[in-house]
């Protein structure tokens, strides 16, 4: 899998800053679907003693747009994902903000299609729209109405949408499933790309979506079969082959740790990652997590690899982050003097220490 250079260094460099370079913004609350097995509604999706996303406060109209804007104008994203909830519910303010914010950056805007996305939208750069479905229309119409099939037909049409499918166990039990699905969604004209996922729990979780160990080694060489004569599914073989190895913690997890998550009330952050909660990184079958994976795994120079460089940069970036803090900081002040608990001599050179080493 070929790595992008420059984008390789203008992360590393917002890391070094003490910056996460992605931001994942959950823009609404609201959804007019009750998908089974969707993590932004599991009541451990915002920790352990917040609320459930659909008692959070959010916003609407201008004070969603502003409040937007300022957001991406703090955190300078390289990359900003626009989830739910479900956007288009927003779409109204989408349609004021888009044509801005693909001005700063890389703008993506995942949706069940349940609505018709805006035919403006199509012409504006730097924009992908990601349509979550599950699996073929039987099946997705059970759990994902009114996102049906029909309608998501009918609401993409003139644009170029990424298809996004998550792979359940029950996907599995008939051979030639996956198939059928890239098939059905290469044939339409307004599907620019495929990608796919599998599901990820929370830990103890039973869900029915889980994959055993031996379906995740099916999928993986059914998707490196595909990937072959498939050209919209945009799966590179390295991302495929790290479903065999998910990493083994949030630490460990370079999407989790190069993204900043933010809810619908724009001040809780959803954390370790994405998912919230506490999920299962034995199982991870974020298709995000592993494009980032297969970056950090390459290597660089002998056994260094990107993620070798990423982890002490993030060191790094958080000793600056720490300094700088402090250097702003009125002098006089509990973290500003040197007898407080902020960073002094001693303990800014220990934490420098452990960086280097």
């Amino acid at each position: 899998m070929p790595i992008r250079v420059k984008s390789l260094l203008q992360s590393w460099a917002r890391i070094l800053r003490g910056s996460a370079p992605t931001l994942s913004l959950e823009i609404t609350k609201e959804c007019p679907l009750r998908c089974p097995g969707c993590y932004a509604y599991e009541d451990a999706h915002l920790g352990p003693d917040a609320v459930n996303l659909r008692s959070l406060s959010d916003f609407k109209g201008d004070e969603l747009i502003s409040r937007t804007l300022r957001l991406v104008e703090k955190y300078k994203p390289m990359h900003l994902s626009i989830v739910g909830g479900d956007p288009l519910v927003r779409y109204r303010e989408l349609e004021v903000l888009l044509p801005q914010l693909v001005k700063r950056t890389h703008v993506q805007v995942v949706t069940s299609a349940f609505r018709p996305i805006p035919a403006s939208w199509a012409a504006l750069p730097n924009l992908q729209i990601s349509v979550s479905i599950d699996g073929l229309q039987p099946e997705h119409d059970v759990r994902r109405a009114p996102a049906t099939y029909d309608r998501i037909i009918r609401n993409i049409e003139g644009q170029h949408v990424a298809v996004h499918c998550t792979i359940t166990s029950a996907m599995l039990k008939r051979d030639g499933y996956i198939d059928e699905f890239v098939d059905f969604w290469s044939a339409n004209s307004n599907v620019e790309k495929i990608w796919m996922s599998i599901f990820t729990p929370q830990r103890s979780a039973t869900d029915v979506e889980i994959l055993s160990a031996e379906e995740r080694h099916r999928v993986v060489e059914v998707l490196l079969r595909l990937r072959e004569s498939r050209q919209k599914l945009e799966m590179p073989a390295l991302v495929i082959r790290e479903f065999l190895r998910p990493p083994e913690s949030p630490e460990h997890c370079v999407f989790a740790k190069t993204t900043r998550s933010i809810s619908a009330d724009f001040k809780t952050l959803v954390e370790p990652c994405q998912f919230g909660g506490d999920p299962d990184c034995s199982q991870c079958g974020c298709f995000a997590s592993m494009v980032l994976a297969a970056v950090g795994n390459h290597k660089l120079i002998g056994p260094v690899t990107a993620g070798d460089v990423m982890r002490t940069s993030q060191a790094i970036g958080g000793y600056v982050q720490r300094a700088g803090n402090w250097l702003r900081e009125p002098m006089g002040s509990e973290r500003g003097s040197s007898n407080g608990g902020g960073l002094h001599r001693g303990n800014g050179s220990k934490d420098l220490l452990k960086v280097l080493r």
